[in-house]
């Protein structure tokens, strides 16, 4: 009540504060650097991302692209060669005329080399830049080659993938903002009692959101997913607070008369409820903070700081500006859809028996759908973006004319025998895929001495410590194939060189699957293991959590079952932020019923009667709760054409409507079936020293 009171009494300064905080807030959002690069998250002890530190200390170079030239004379395209090396931080381009002069018909290379640069009348030039994959210089590189080539010109490559990937974002992202805050604004202008309500939330939530973006500043860069989603989750999630603080104000105001008083005991109130609410669902969110692949770590730590920001803005902004608007609020009431709840109320705890028996029929294939969703999900991002993409017909065309897949690098000590890597190269040609391996050995030596090669040539193939090789496959990244013929390609590798390294989009995406298949099992532990603790101390209870998070595991089970049973495949990402965040956000909807079933039960109304009145009263608030959290990211799966942002908000949509349902059919049903253990095994549920009364009738049911 002593913090209610100095808010209400401070509302003017806690409002100037909050606009004026708004301009750090917002140069602070446009100043934080977004990476592109979902690659660059792989822990640094492993062998694929060494290799990239070393090509990027030892050769000065980072990022690679295949450059693909149509209908260009040779004479033209060695021209264009020079004006792409005057490019800032392209550091070296290779083409034939790197070996030979362009005088000299390509006709007389050995058909092997000749055809791997030449289909047709296309051509390909391997650029390397001297900066990393998805580094801003990059993308500006990236786009100077495409204005200086023009419209015959394709890049290939991670790089050329981020730097449009950035456009599409860019251009998007305003509009997840967009379609989410009108959305959830119509859904609570329908189920609320008030039709200028909802905009006051999203006003204080809008402030919270961008102080959350702003302050990301100081974690040097986000990744874009977790700027693509940050916003559209903070508000889904932290919209509960604020439907808490209204209902408890409209409460308090009929039990004390006046607004500010009322407003006082409100947020005494709400502090209570939605601390403890909201615990769940930071603890959902840091429990991806222990992924080794620190995307979670990114996502985590932003939502967490959200959600935190959120309960701030809603015991301290939102008061403060429901006050300000209070009369104008008064006047635009309306009656809402959600009034009487008794008749559902009375029709799940009669008929109980039946959601239990559904329960259980459901919860075998449902598990079944869901462990096999966890495994039929894709890792290469690149093949489901838009097909009109630059980056997407260039890989198109990089395999179609020139049946390249992937490319990986190898990375060779120098003071391996020439004779040794000469002998490695032709066995990993050997392997199943491999189109070549070119290298000083390979190319250069069929063709000139190595003591004539020029020395910029030279450098861009070999350091005092290192060689290094391209091998150009024919499997896509993330396919089984070329997963296989990695293993045997770093099996010959390590047999000639044990310290050798293959690295490249392949490789790496290799130690990301089965980085986050590890990932995911502890995850998953970690958020269960931390909600259950949760739910154990602030109901005081050792049944109730095993009740609460089965009720949402199985909500998760169905939800992501359903893209087994629908044959849709999902980014790798997805099932693991799902578990945790869905848990997190929406355990929510049974704790508060819970903790009206308690309230309830403490009274002394028998088994039934606490049941049917706590699902009664908690009706509202979770389907409005759930309505938002829908409408929030419905509206985005549907817009955009990123399909990882697509299918997270399909997933969080669905995620929303299914634990809504759970909460309401089956976690009644389980209060009915488990009332006298969850009494028996729990603080609360009986006045101390008295027994609750039975009523005889309503147990006999």
């Amino acid at each position: 009540m002593k913090f209610g009171k100095a808010v209400v009494k401070c509302r003017i300064p806690i409002l100037i504060l909050a606009f004026v905080l708004l301009v750090p807030s917002a140069i602070g959002m446009i100043r934080t650097r977004i990476n592109y690069d979902m690659l660059t998250y792989l822990p640094e002890d492993i062998d694929t991302v060494i290799g990239q530190d070393i090509l990027m200390e030892d050769f000065g170079k980072g990022a690679f692209s295949f450059v693909i030239i149509e209908g260009m004379e040779p004479k033209d395209v060695s021209g264009l060669k020079e004006d792409l090396e005057a490019i800032g931080h392209v550091e070296t381009v290779l083409w034939y005329d790197s070996f030979m002069d362009v005088s000299v018909p390509m006709e007389l290379l050995p058909a092997k080399y000749h055809d791997a640069f030449n289909a047709g009348d296309a051509t390909m030039l391997a650029v390397f830049f001297d900066t990393t994959t998805s580094a801003d210089e990059t993308m500006t590189a990236i786009a100077e080659i495409r204005k200086t080539a023009g419209e015959r010109c394709f890049v290939s490559g991670m790089s050329a993938m981020v730097t449009d990937l950035k456009e599409l974002c860019e251009k998007e992202e305003p509009i997840y903002v967009g379609i989410a805050v009108i959305l959830a604004c119509v859904a609570m202008m329908i189920f609320m009692d008030n039709w200028i309500i909802p905009f006051v939330f999203l006003a204080s939530i809008g402030m919270a959101i961008l102080l959350n973006m702003g302050t990301n500043y100081f974690l040097g860069e986000i990744s874009y997913l977790t700027k693509a989603l940050s916003a559209v989750l903070q508000l889904a999630v932290t919209m509960d607070y604020s439907i808490f603080l209204w209902h408890s104000y409209e409460e308090q105001k009929r039990e004390y008369g006046d607004k500010k008083t009322a407003m006082s005991a409100a947020i005494g109130k709400t502090i209570t409820s939605v601390v403890g609410s909201s615990i769940t669902t930071v603890a959902g969110f840091v429990a991806l903070c222990f992924m080794s692949y620190t995307l979670g770590l990114d996502l985590g730590v932003v939502m967490a700081k959200g959600v935190v920001l959120g309960v701030i803005g809603c015991v301290t902004t939102l008061p403060s500006m429901i006050l300000a608007l209070d009369q104008v609020l008064e006047k635009t009431r309306h009656r809402s859809l959600l009034q009487d709840m008794d008749r559902i109320s009375d029709f799940v705890t009669k008929r109980f028996p039946v959601f239990l028996v559904l329960f259980a029929v459901i919860l075998v294939p449902a598990y079944s759908g869901y462990k096999q969703a966890n495994k039929e999900v894709y890792y290469n991002l690149g093949d489901t973006l838009p097909g009109d993409m630059a980056y997407v017909i260039a890989n198109s065309k990089l395999e179609d004319l020139f049946g390249v897949g992937a490319t990986h690098m190898v990375l060779v000590n120098t003071d391996t025998p020439p004779k040794d890597v000469k002998d490695m190269i032709a066995e990993m040609e050997q392997v199943e895929g491999m189109k070549y391996v070119l290298g000083m050995e390979s190319v250069v030596g069929s063709l000139v001495p190595e003591e004539m090669i020029p020395e910029s040539v030279a450098e861009v193939l070999k350091s005092d410590d290192w060689e290094l090789l391209l091998a150009n496959s024919e499997y896509k990244t993330a396919t089984d194939e070329v997963n296989a013929q990695i293993n045997e390609l770093n099996g010959i590798l390590k047999k000639y060189d044990a310290g050798g390294m293959l690295i490249g989009e392949a490789p790496c995406t290799k130690d990301l699957i089965e980085i986050t298949d590890l990932d995911f099992k502890t995850v998953n532990t970690i958020s269960i293991i931390a909600i259950f603790g949760i739910i154990a101390l602030v109901e005081k209870s050792i049944t109730l959590p095993f009740i609460l998070v089965a009720v949402i595991e199985f909500s998760i089970f169905i939800n992501l079952g359903m893209a087994h049973y629908t044959d849709t495949s999902l980014p790798f990402i997805a099932p693991i932020c799902i578990s945790t965040i869905q848990l997190g956000a929406t355990v929510d909807y049974a704790i508060l019923m819970t903790t009206r079933y308690k309230e309830e039960r403490y009274a002394g109304k028998g088994k039934r009667e606490a049941v049917s009145s706590a699902l009664s009263v908690s009706i509202p608030s979770v389907i409005v709760s759930a309505m938002g959290l829908f409408s929030a990211t419905f509206g985005v799966a549907l817009y955009s054409e990123i399909d990882i942002i697509k299918a997270l908000c399909n997933l969080l949509a669905r995620g929303a409507v299914v634990s809504m349902f759970s909460v309401i059919l089956v976690l009644p049903s389980m209060f009915m079936v488990f009332d006298r253990v969850i009494c028996a095994t729990s603080v609360g549920f009986r006045k101390k020293g008295k027994r609750v009364r039975r009523d005889l009738t309503t147990e006999a049911g």
